[in-house]
């Protein structure tokens, strides 16, 4: 079978963010909130905030991330739990708003051998699905077609917020 290539340059920057000394492009998303548009963070609440994943496996993958730097749920406190899940909440609100999925994957890796790119950061995954998404070019092509930019939908998704007064924390 010949190899095929697909050209994806925007994952250097995450590559090279695994290289940093401090290595958590989260926790400098917490320390540095003036960049929340260029970041794509969509809200911050308290204790955690919501971020899109800029290496999505669909469109409309968001993160919900503690501001904590913590490895796993042991470490999580109670009231970081329940805002987490309240903001799982909110964000399938707005995005069934945007973008009708179908339905969501809400899902946590934590390790490398688990799947997790970022393992010292607990964070959650929120994937909206619709029938018929994983097609030919996910099943053949091992390839991902994301249908919306990360700023259009960004656009979007704080304009619904912004309209119907979300987060509700």
């Amino acid at each position: 079978m010949k190899r095929k290539n697909l050209w994806a340059p925007w994952r250097m920057e995450y590559i090279r963010s695994l290289n940093k000394p401090d290595g958590c492009f989260l926790c400098d998303y917490v320390q540095n909130p003036q960049n929340d548009s260029d970041n794509f963070v969509l809200w911050r609440a308290k204790r955690s905030f919501v971020v899109f994943n800029r290496y999505p496996y669909n469109n409309g993958h968001m993160l919900i991330c503690p501001n904590r730097h913590i490895a796993d749920l042991s470490e999580a406190m109670d009231e970081e739990m329940a805002e987490l899940m309240k903001l799982v909440r909110e964000i399938q609100k707005v995005l069934t708003a945007a973008i009708r999925p179908q339905g969501f994957n809400v899902g946590m890796n934590f390790g490398r051998c688990a799947g997790a790119g970022l393992p010292g950061h607990l964070h959650i995954h929120i994937v909206p699905r619709w029938n018929g998404d994983t097609n030919y070019m996910a099943v053949c092509g091992g390839t991902d077609v994301i249908s919306q930019g990360l700023r259009d939908l960004y656009d979007q998704l704080r304009r619904i917020s912004d309209e119907q007064k979300l987060p509700s924390l």
